[in-house]
This record gives structure tokens, C-alpha cells and sequence, in this order.
């Protein structure tokens, strides 16, 4: 179960599109980083050694050199054109990254993990057991436990996402991330560990498990489920808050097919494992888990509207859509003629390995629940 946690201006030469809305320019804040972007651009062609440098726009530039630096964020060629309102989703450059951000990231991520695992996850002495146990001594059935345990879940989560720009002026943004991690992760380890230990747990409906091709046709949905990530899931440092953390509102990429891409996602994966499993605790999750994405879908709305006004009233929810497709289809978004562009990004060439080293840690995942005993 997926346990759920990126502004430029126009290439176009167009007017600011804040002020084009009667927005004034210091409520624009989606449209600064272009400057970043633009030299992250200008840094990367600056390492590259002259003798290997390869154009993008060169028609003599080897086809696969070409798809390498759009990958790396070494081209121009990659970058999303004529953003009005918000970010290039998903942008990411190699060469601008810092070794010593990553060595803070990956010692961060070795002291919460290490934190989470004393405090909460030990069988022993763990918060964890008690707080799963507490939540089993008041439910009837596993049934109705998944879905208390995804309701503290989501109103802690999203609660403190609504409460995130009074906390960024109390204690900084990095300070707020961090409490925000602390909080989310111990609850979120509590509902994937459940899940897994009950997932057939309830009256079994249907066994499609044996048929031809199912199996395949599972594994390629829930691949495609992790692409419909939120952009800002790939930006590392900042989930981390290595970098400092931003709301980012996003107008290229899969934002151009959904507004929401993660809520569609999440349908995606549970359909796709609801088919599989095929019992009523497993409906019970996945009616939980997109409960809590419908919901997230106007809250996501909400905060972008608090943020930005009219660029996300009148710029971007106007040419985008919740319901995949709809904008495209009443002529709301036209796709780019190079798209596909705006997907070779290194964060998806990284979800393939990804993908298939969570499949295959599968086994694992389930020891540790059954270890657990959740």
C-alpha cells in the first residue's frame, strides 16, 4: 500500500500572467524560481566538458545523447515552453546538486528512520503496537480498524497541511517539515504494516488470483500508479527539508492530463489490488484510502488558492482538471507537440528501479508485519 507525504515564467515573452489577472506581482511567488531553473540550466552546461558537449538542438546530435541530457537536466530541450502560471513539474538537474546536501539528506534519513524504529516500530517497547492494539480493542473487525486507523491518519496529515503556513511563522519552514515527518511517518507505518498482516481478513468476494494474465495486468497498473505521483514527492531535499520547504504549484507534465494526479494514482493501485486480493477488508481500505484522496482533491485546491489567488483561480484551475483528460477534451489544455518531453526526467527514469525493487521487496515487507504482529 502506497503510504502517502514544485514556479517559472513564460518562455513565451508573454506578460506576467498575475498581472494579466489584475494579481499583484508580490502574489505571484509560483513565477520566481525561474532564475533557478534557469541557472541550475546555465551551471550544468557550464561542467560539461567542451570536447563531449553535445547540442541538443544540434539535428547531427546522436538521438540517444539528446534523451540523456533531457534526463539530467542538461538540455534546454527538456524544459517545459510557454509556462504561464506555475512550475515545470518534475525538473531536476544532476550537475546542480550538492554532494553535501545529499550526505545531510541520506544522514537524516538514517537518524529518523533509526528514531522511528525506537520509538515507534520495536515490538518491544514501541508506541506502534499499543497505538494498533488500542485502535483493534475498540473496532469490531479488522475492517472497521483499517479504516480508524486511516482516519487518524488523514486528519492528522492533512490537518497539519492546513496548518502549515501558521507553523512556517511560529518555527521556519525546515522546523515545521520535520514535526510534520515525525508525526506522519510513525502513522503511516502503523497502516501499511495493518494492511499487510489483514489484507484477507474479512469475507472473501471473488478469486481472480489463478486467471491468465491478471497477475501481469496488476503489476502493470500498480506501475503506473507510481507515476501519477505528485510532482513534489521528487523533490528529495525539501520532503527532507535539507532544502528549504515550498508549496509548489505546477503547470506542465502530468498536471497537464490531472490536477491530482496522486488521487488518480491511488484509484489506480486500489482497483488494481481490490481485483487482486479480493476481500472485504481490502474494499474497506481502498473505500479509506480514496476517501481521504476526494477529500485531499479540494483541500490540495484550497491551499493553492491560499497561496497564489487568482494565478491558481483564474490561471491554472482553469486550464487543468481534476477528472483525468477533461480539461484536454473541452479544449481547457492543449499538449504540447513534444509532450513526451516533459517526461524524460530523471525522478521517473528512477521510478522504474524503484518499481521493481518494491515488487520484489515484497516478501520482506511482509516478515516485518508478521514480525510486528500489528
Amino acid at each position: 500500500m502506497r503510504a502517502v507525504s514544485l514556479a517559472r515564467a513564460s518562455h513565451s515573452g508573454r506578460a506576467h500572467p498575475a498581472r494579466a489577472h489584475g494579481v499583484p506581482a508580490r502574489r505571484s511567488p509560483a513565477l520566481a524560481p525561474l532564475r533557478s531553473v534557469s541557472t541550475a540550466i546555465a551551471r550544468a552546461k557550464g561542467k560539461r566538458n567542451t570536447e563531449n558537449d553535445v547540442d541538443a538542438t544540434d539535428g547531427a546530435s546522436a538521438p540517444a545523447q539528446r534523451v540523456v541530457d533531457m534526463v539530467l537536466g542538461r538540455s534546454d530541450e527538456g524544459l517545459a515552453q510557454n509556462l504561464e502560471f506555475g512550475e515545470d513539474a518534475a525538473y531536476f538537474s544532476l550537475d546542480a546538486q550538492k554532494t553535501s546536501s545529499w550526505a545531510w539528506f541520506f544522514g537524516l534519513l538514517t537518524g529518523v528512520m533509526g528514531l522511528l524504529y525506537v520509538v515507534w516500530i520495536d515490538p518491544t517497547n514501541g508506541l506502534g503496537s499499543s497505538f494498533t492494539g488500542a485502535i483493534s480493542a475498540v473496532a469490531p473487525n479488522s475492517e472497521v480498524a483499517i479504516l480508524e486507523i486511516l482516519f487518524v491518519f488523514a486528519v492528522v496529515h492533512s490537518g497539519l497541511a492546513y496548518l502549515r503556513p501558521y507553523g512556517e511563522d511560529l518555527v521556519g519552514a525546515r522546523a515545521y517539515r520535520v514535526m510534520f515527518a515525525l508525526v506522519s511517518l510513525p502513522l503511516a507505518a502503523a497502516a501499511v504494516f495493518y494492511f499487510i498482516n489483514h489484507r484477507y481478513d474479512g469475507t472473501a468476494l471473488w478469486n481472480i488470483r489463478g486467471v491468465p494474465g491478471v497477475h501481469s495486468a496488476v503489476w502493470a497498473a500498480s506501475f503506473l500508479s507510481f507515476y501519477l505521483l505528485y510532482p513534489s514527492t521528487f523533490n528529495i531535499l525539501e520532503v527532507a527539508a535539507v532544502d528549504e520547504p515550498k508549496l509548489h504549484m505546477y503547470e506542465s507534465g502530468i498536471t497537464r492530463i490531472t490536477r491530482h494526479p496522486q488521487a488518480v494514482g491511488q484509484l489506480i493501485w486500489c482497483i488494481a489490488h481490490t481485483a487482486w486480493i479480493g476481500s472485504s477488508f481490502m474494499v474497506a481500505t481502498s473505500v479509506g484510502l480514496m476517501a481521504h484522496h476526494a477529500f485531499s482533491c479540494w483541500h490540495g485546491d484550497f491551499r493553492l488558492r491560499r497561496k497564489y489567488g487568482d494565478a491558481f483561480e483564474k490561471g491554472l484551475k482553469q486550464r487543468t482538471s481534476i477528472v483525468p483528460f477533461a480539461a484536454i477534451l473541452d479544449g481547457r489544455q492543449t499538449l504540447p507537440k513534444d509532450y513526451w518531453k516533459e517526461f524524460v526526467r530523471l525522478p521517473y527514469a528512477f521510478l522504474v528501479p524503484f518499481c521493481v525493487g518494491a515488487y520484489l521487496a515484497h516478501p520482506y515487507m511482509q516478515q516485518i508485519a508478521y514480525w510486528l504482529n500489528y
